[in-house]
């Protein structure tokens, strides 16, 4: 256990880099892209689609750092209401449930990403499916993350509210 959360710690933090040099590339694409449609009147055909692309990655991959930080929107204001005992168990189901959605999102991705292998980007020479392989590959990242949610909640360390860790002990009263 200590292993493979160990090991999520590292995805969840590459996850986190990558979304951040993404998001980075985004904002300096789109700053550039007002500037040469504005500034010089004469607009970039390429950087507004790189900023679609880089955006889209790099909201796939923050999603593993939300559920790793138990960000997402959830369930809370019912945990919360509940006693601790059915507020663990619907912590759990809510979290398997996001492991099947994004089970199907990862199967899903990949075969749209083989679909799309042989289309071009607008106004670029590069294959729609690196844009596309965002969705498979940030479903491994965030079934990561939920997984290793899932085995800090076993282990005792879940939420029940913002404020509060619920401790195994609570659990059994």
């Amino acid at each position: 256990m200590r292993t493979f959360l160990r090991f999520e710690d590292f995805t969840t933090g590459l996850a986190l880099r990558l979304s951040i040099g993404f998001l980075v590339i985004a904002a300096s694409l789109a700053l550039y892209q007002v500037i040469t449609r504005f500034a010089f009147g004469s607009p970039s055909t390429w950087s507004e689609v790189i900023t679609r692309s880089a955006m889209i990655w790099s909201v796939f991959l923050g999603v593993a750092v939300a559920f790793r930080h138990g960000s997402m929107i959830a369930v809370e204001v019912i945990q919360q209401t509940l006693p601790p005992r059915l507020g663990f168990a619907l912590f759990m189901v809510s979290n398997a449930m996001s492991i099947l959605f994004f089970s199907i999102l990862f199967w899903q991705g990949w075969a749209m990403t083989e679909r799309v292998a042989r289309q071009k980007l607008s106004a670029l020479d590069i294959s729609i499916a690196w844009v596309y392989a965002a969705l498979p590959v940030g479903s491994v990242f965030i079934v990561i993350a939920i997984l290793a949610c899932i085995i800090r909640g076993y282990q005792g360390e879940w939420t029940s509210g913002h404020s509060s860790v619920v401790t195994k002990t609570e659990l059994v009263e």
